[in-house]
């Protein structure tokens, strides 16, 4: 089968898209290069593109306005579109969703085109959680990122010119908040929410990677943006950078002003992904969902999977369906019976609703059957998700009281990828039915 390509750049020449396009290949995000819109809006037309990156100062006028145009010609499909050019807040009028100052190195580009993507998914998953929602009587509201100034947690000795991007933040209209050590930077980061994170790299980079490494650990603090700042002399290398996690670099050689619009670009970024993620969890408050476990319920997930269906038709994309099903075996069966399985279902459902992503669809379709509805992913995918929840749930010990020792539990899982010509019912019979030959097996 050939490869598909993902990404879409627009570029007039190779300066930048050349080098650009060769990384983002070996990093597994195949793209496809036009010259120009009419080039563009034909790929777009022909492939299931996920994010398109327009270098602008190759393009001129036209680069300015073909966002508007790749997105219109993508609807209802959500494109990303990022801007490679120096950061400018008019860019955000043009419909871009991030802009990236050059030269954009591809390990930075796939960290962000990674969040993007998810963003865009998430969108379009709201969406149709509204139209749910609104047939039974409920409403979501919508998105609104918080109007208050982009918080910037700056970590790093006071150096001079360290000192001069924090205030240039200030002046930018952010709220910058100073820490000296990765154990300060750390008690912030878990005591307060935070849109980026600028590390001083100064005469201790290695201390500020292995902050940004340790940001990428943590599931909390996976998507904060943070900006390297390094030293004119530094021997640390943009590559190692951004392979450790982090999302920009910038030097003493680039003037404070520009350093910190590129800040604030990302922080806006985040703040807007944070915005659909808190959305979309506010479902579980909606009243509708399983009283014991937070997830969606059998008629209402059936509801659900029917739209999404519908709209992975609509906008060529895959979607998976996984069903996981309590595995028999006999420290399970002895639980069952005195009623302990039972009193742990609760728990583990709602495990797995913190263990899905956002913008997935995690229900209860039975008293031991759970089920995942995964918009815009694989079956491969879908299955490698199902066995990481499974994974976590069996390293969890339940209690089996009467001083038995506890517990365990594991699952069969069946996975299906929604076929051409296939309903949404059918989709997940046949997830079911491997499911089930597995318990046999």
């Amino acid at each position: 089968m050939s490869i598909q390509a993902r990404i879409l750049i627009v570029a007039r020449d190779d300066a930048l898209a050349g080098p650009l396009a060769e990384g983002l290949d070996r990093l597994g995000w195949r793209t496809i290069t036009a010259r120009g819109p009419y080039a563009a809006l034909a790929a777009l037309s022909d492939l299931a593109i996920e994010a398109v990156i327009v270098d602008v100062a190759s393009g001129g006028h036209d680069a300015l306005s073909l966002a508007r145009r790749l997105k219109a010609a993508c609807a209802p499909r959500r494109l990303p579109v990022i801007a490679i050019g120096d950061p400018d807040p008019q860019l955000d009028a043009y419909a871009f969703d991030l802009t990236l100052a050059p030269p954009l190195h591809p390990a930075q580009a796939v960290l962000r085109l990674e969040s993007l993507v998810r963003m865009a998914v998430a969108e379009e998953e709201f969406e149709l959680r509204l139209e749910t929602f609104s047939d039974r009587g409920r409403r979501l509201d919508l998105p609104e990122p918080s109007p208050e100034p982009y918080r910037v947690l700056a970590v790093g000795e006071p150096a001079p010119q360290f000192l001069a991007l924090s205030n240039a933040l200030t002046r930018g209209g952010a709220d910058v908040v100073g820490a000296f050590t990765a154990f300060t930077a750390f008690d912030y980061l878990h005591e307060r929410a935070f849109d980026s994170v600028v590390l001083w790299a100064g005469d201790n980079s290695a201390e500020a990677l292995s902050i940004a490494a340790g940001m990428r650990r943590n599931t909390r603090l996976y998507h904060i943006p943070a900006l390297l700042y390094l030293r004119g002399e530094s021997y640390v290398t943009s590559s190692e950078a951004f392979h450790r996690g982090v999302s920009d670099v910038a030097s003493p050689e680039t003037p404070e002003t520009e350093t910190a619009k590129r800040v604030i670009e990302l922080a806006r970024s985040y703040r807007r992904q944070t915005a659909i993620r808190k959305a979309l969890e506010k479902a579980r408050s909606s009243g509708l969902m399983d009283a014991a476990t937070g997830l969606f319920t059998r008629d209402l997930f059936a509801g659900h999977l029917v739209r999404l269906a519908q709209a992975a038709r609509i906008r060529n994309r895959p979607m998976s369906v996984c069903v996981l099903r309590v595995a028999d075996r006999p420290e399970v069966a002895a639980a069952r019976a005195g009623g302990w399985l039972d009193r742990a279902i609760p728990q583990i459902g709602s495990m797995i609703g913190r263990l899905v992503r956002a913008e997935d669809t995690a229900a209860r379709l039975g008293p031991e059957v759970f089920a995942l509805a995964l918009p815009a992913t694989p079956q491969n995918a879908g299955r490698s998700a199902a066995e990481r929840i499974a994974a976590v749930i069996a390293c969890t010990a339940f209690d089996a009281g009467d001083g038995k020792p506890p517990f365990t539990v594991d699952f069969d899982i069946g996975v299906a990828q929604l076929e051409p010509g296939e309903n949404a019912a059918q989709a997940l019979e046949r997830a079911a039915g491997r499911a089930l030959q597995r318990q046999a097996s």
